[in-house]
């Protein structure tokens, strides 16, 4: 698991064929390795007011905006450590700060039965629960990742998603991955992480294979499906 806390970095977003994901991986091979955890099964519980106030505002690409969620890699027991994040995003720069508790205390600070820890981080995601009054588990998201970082020990990160799912029911990390799925079966979402500009290799592949940075989120896309389905439409989990 990985235990960096704090992070400040420029995210783009790709959305590929597998095709194309195979020539970009290629292109990497010289200059990235695989993360100790090469592969994970991340899953989410988004955190949100009844009225959706947090995912409303961000589909409105303001300046400034942010989220809340619960995470783990892989599935998580009410004793296993989860990551409680809270994730910012200012003019195109992201910042996330998190920490780490087991989930049953995790959950227990979101409901107000128990007192966020008392850090920096701890002070930061309590005053945002208050800010907003009525956070709660909106949204199950999950997704099967691969994670790659620069070789040379630079801060250049590249992740790939597929399977992307969600849902409305059992909103805990300890249940399975079923859920409506928000990519066809030949698409990947592809992240470049980095706190600076794009290794000149890397925007060399993206020109050839005619890869262009999208907006795409993952728990906005699960929002505006569920809007569709507002009018007597419903949910069918995979």
């Amino acid at each position: 698991m990985n235990a960096q806390m704090v992070f400040q970095r420029y995210e783009f977003k790709y959305l590929m064929t597998r095709r194309q994901q195979e020539a970009v991986l290629r292109a990497m091979e010289p200059y990235m390795v695989a993360d100790d955890y090469s592969h994970s099964s991340i899953r989410n519980l988004y955190l949100d007011t009844p009225q959706f106030l947090l995912i409303r505002r961000s589909l409105d690409k303001p300046v400034y905006k942010e989220k809340v969620r619960i995470r783990s890699y892989g599935r998580a027991g009410m004793d296993s450590p989860v990551f409680a994040e809270l994730k910012k995003k200012y003019r195109s720069v992201v910042y996330k700060r998190r920490l780490s508790l087991p989930q049953s205390q995790a959950l227990a600070c979101v409901s107000g039965s128990q007192a966020w820890p008392d850090s920096q981080i701890g002070r930061e995601l309590a005053y945002t629960m208050a800010y907003y009054g009525s956070l709660s588990p909106a949204v199950f998201l999950s997704y099967e990742r691969d994670a790659y970082h620069d070789g040379e020990a630079g801060d250049f990160r590249v992740t790939f998603d597929t399977d992307i799912r969600f849902r409305r029911d059992r909103l805990t990390l300890d249940s399975d991955t079923s859920g409506i799925p928000l990519l066809g079966p030949d698409q990947v979402l592809m992240e470049l992480k980095v706190s600076g500009g794009l290794p000149l290799w890397m925007a060399r592949v993206l020109s050839e294979q005619k890869l262009f940075k999208t907006s795409f989120s993952k728990y906005g896309s699960a929002y505006q499906i569920m809007l569709t389905t507002t009018q007597g439409g419903m949910l069918r989990y995979a």
